[in-house]
C-alpha cells in the first residue's frame, strides 16, 4: 500500500529554502538531515502542509508562499532595546555570548518563547530584532518527499505537546540556529534547545 501525506502520517522531507532572487538557498534540508513531523498537527506552516499534501515518498515539490501566509511583514515595533542587567551573569554582562549578530532565545512575562537577533550593545541597552528572520520574505521551497509513514503513539504525543517536542532535522529553522550558552538569572533570557517556536516552518 502505497502511503500518501495526510492528517497524522510521519512525514520526513529533504528541500532548499530560497526567498528573493537569491541564487543559493537560504536554508537546507538534506537527505542526511531531513525535517521530519506529524502532518496536520498545526505543527508547521498551513501553506507548508498544503503544498505536500496528497504527495507520497520520491514526489518532488516546487512550490512558493507568500509573505503574508509566512512569517508576514517586518514589523519595526518588534525592534526593541533591553536593559543590558537581563543579560548579567555571575554578576558581569555575557559578551562572550550577547554580540551583534548572534541569536538568543528569550522569554516573556507570559513564559512565550521568542528568538532575538543582537542588532547593537550600547553602553546600558542591547538592541534586539524579535521579527522573525524569514518576516517579509516570500518562500520558495523545492525538495523531495522522502518517507510516509503512520505516525506512532510517541510522534503523536510529541506533536501535540510542541514544547517537548525537537527539530529532527537541519535546525537553521528554528529561528535561525542553536546557540549554546549558559542559564541566565533573568525572567527572559533562557538556555533554549532548539525546538520548533516559530522556526522550521513551524507555527509558532
Amino acid at each position: 500500500m502505497i502511503e500518501i501525506i495526510e492528517d497524522k502520517k510521519f512525514v520526513s522531507v529533504s528541500y532548499d529554502l530560497y526567498v528573493e532572487d537569491d541564487n543559493e538557498p537560504w536554508e537546507e534540508a538534506t537527505a542526511e538531515r531531513p525535517l521530519n513531523f506529524t502532518f496536520g498537527m498545526g505543527m508547521m506552516l498551513q501553506k507548508f502542509e498544503d503544498g505536500l499534501k496528497g504527495l507520497k515518498a520520491g514526489d518532488t515539490f516546487d512550490f512558493t508562499i507568500a509573505c503574508d501566509d509566512a512569517y508576514g511583514a517586518r514589523e519595526d515595533g518588534r525592534v526593541v532595546e533591553l536593559d543590558k542587567s537581563i543579560f548579567v551573569v555571575d554578576g558581569k554582562f555575557d559578551s562572550d555570548y550577547i554580540k551583534e549578530g548572534h541569536i538568543v532565545p528569550m522569554m516573556d512575562v507570559d513564559g512565550n518563547r521568542m528568538n532575538g537577533v543582537v542588532l547593537e550593545v550600547k553602553s546600558e541597552k542591547v538592541v534586539m530584532d524579535f521579527n522573525h528572520p524569514l518576516a517579509g520574505e516570500d518562500l520558495h521551497f523545492k525538495g523531495k518527499v522522502l518517507e510516509v509513514r503512520d505516525a506512532t503513539e510517541l510522534e503523536l504525543a510529541a506533536a501535540m505537546n510542541p514544547q517537548g517536542h525537537k527539530c529532527n532535522g537541519n535546525c537553521n529553522g528554528c529561528g535561525g540556529g542553536c546557540g549554546e550558552h549558559g542559564d541566565h538569572d533573568c525572567d527572559c533570557h533562557e538556555d533554549g534547545d532548539c525546538h520548533c517556536d516559530g522556526g522550521c516552518h513551524c507555527q509558532g
